[in-house]
């Protein structure tokens, strides 16, 4: 029987099909033990056949790989983006891959905006709840389109989706290190419970109740708003962050513009023990698809994320390290300072690891 892992590869849409094959380039530069199996879903087969995932899709990933690797999802040819949902959330929903997690970690001063602020400053997690809150798509709208409209979305948090995420986001400062090898100590958990008192009053009450299963681990609260200044005025003090769905898909972004911008950001969406799917952070951005200037280096760090999830540590480092030097280098796209396209940094960075 074969010992390799076995990966799904889902390029998807716009620059997803730019940046995905650079990651697999990468990935095979390592010489990592994997089987690689590219997967056409996208709005492409959407628009020629109506396909947007097979009936047995999503069992046969849970069934068949260890991991998914992800592209980006949204095409302007298809205005209702029904691809993309029952695709990508469809992963999230029945894949139950119920944490979100993306590292926030600064490569070089140069592509943070903040002064002052050096790569070791910036090393956190946030955790986000993945399964629940207002991305179920419940709610509807009565008398639509006359002045009564009514238009009502429920936030639907359960005691054990709560529960379960907030548990992780505490194992996860647990077992993980940061960058410098130091460990974690603190998790945060945000949310806005002065004002949706029953939702955010459930987060308060079952965080609490985790907390003190781990004494070792320091509990911090923050309201998302104050959460989003502090950001800006200091990231250096953040460690774990968890949070629901809503404000975890919020307060990435700004995390991400920390870092160099959405074209840097990684992250995994994980269901622990079961097949669990990683992405990066960045959409599919039709204005600039299909021009070579796309940065690859979000997604060749989730590559890198997803091998460690893996259990392969060693070429994940390896990959981190040669992203790295590329940074350090200026052998990137535009958007970080250098001049190259798509394929040359992503071809810089599995020429190094070939190299190294």
């Amino acid at each position: 029987m074969s010992t390799k892992k076995r990966i799904a590869i889902v390029p998807g849409d716009g620059i997803g099909r730019e940046v995905v094959p650079q990651a697999v380039r990468v990935i095979q530069a390592t010489g990592a033990p994997v089987e690689m199996t590219q997967f056409d879903w996208s709005a492409e087969r959407y628009l020629a056949d109506g396909l947007t995932i097979p009936p047995d899709g999503f069992a046969m990933l849970g069934r068949d790989f260890d991991a998914i690797l992800v592209g980006a999802f949204g095409d302007p040819r298809v205005p209702s983006n029904i691809h993309a949902k029952e695709i990508l959330l469809g992963m999230r929903f029945k894949m139950d891959l119920y944490a979100n997690v993306r590292p926030v970690r600064l490569l070089d001063a140069a592509l943070c905006p903040l002064k002052g602020i050096e790569p070791n400053d910036i090393d956190f997690v946030v955790v986000r709840e993945n399964t629940e809150g207002v991305y179920v798509d419940v709610g509807g709208v009565f008398k639509q389109g006359t002045l009564d409209e009514i238009a009502v979305q429920q936030d639907i948090n359960t005691r054990k989706g709560v529960e379960r995420v907030i548990r992780y986001a505490f194992e996860y400062c647990e077992r993980q290190k940061k960058q410098d090898g130091s460990p974690r100590k603190r998790v945060l958990m945000t949310d806005k419970a002065n004002v949706m008192t029953y939702a955010h009053g459930l987060w308060q009450r079952v965080f609490k109740e985790v907390s003190r299963e781990y004494p070792q681990i320091k509990a911090e609260h923050m309201y998302v708003d104050a959460l989003c200044m502090q950001m800006v005025r200091d990231p250096r003090q953040f460690d774990v962050i968890v949070t629901n769905n809503m404000f975890g898909d919020i307060i990435t972004d700004l995390a991400a513009g920390l870092q160099g911008g959405l074209g840097m950001a990684a992250s995994g969406n994980i269901h622990p023990g079961k097949t669990s799917m990683f992405e990066p952070v960045h959409g599919s951005a039709p204005p600039i698809a299909g021009k070579n200037v796309a940065n690859p280096f979000g997604a060749i760090l989730t590559a890198a994320m997803m091998l460690n999830h893996l259990g392969l540590a060693r070429e994940a480092e390896r990959i981190e390290a040669a992203v790295l030097e590329a940074v350090r280098q200026k052998k990137t796209t535009q958007d970080i300072g250098g001049a190259l396209g798509t394929r040359e940094a992503g071809n810089w960075v599995a020429s190094f690891i070939n190299h190294a």
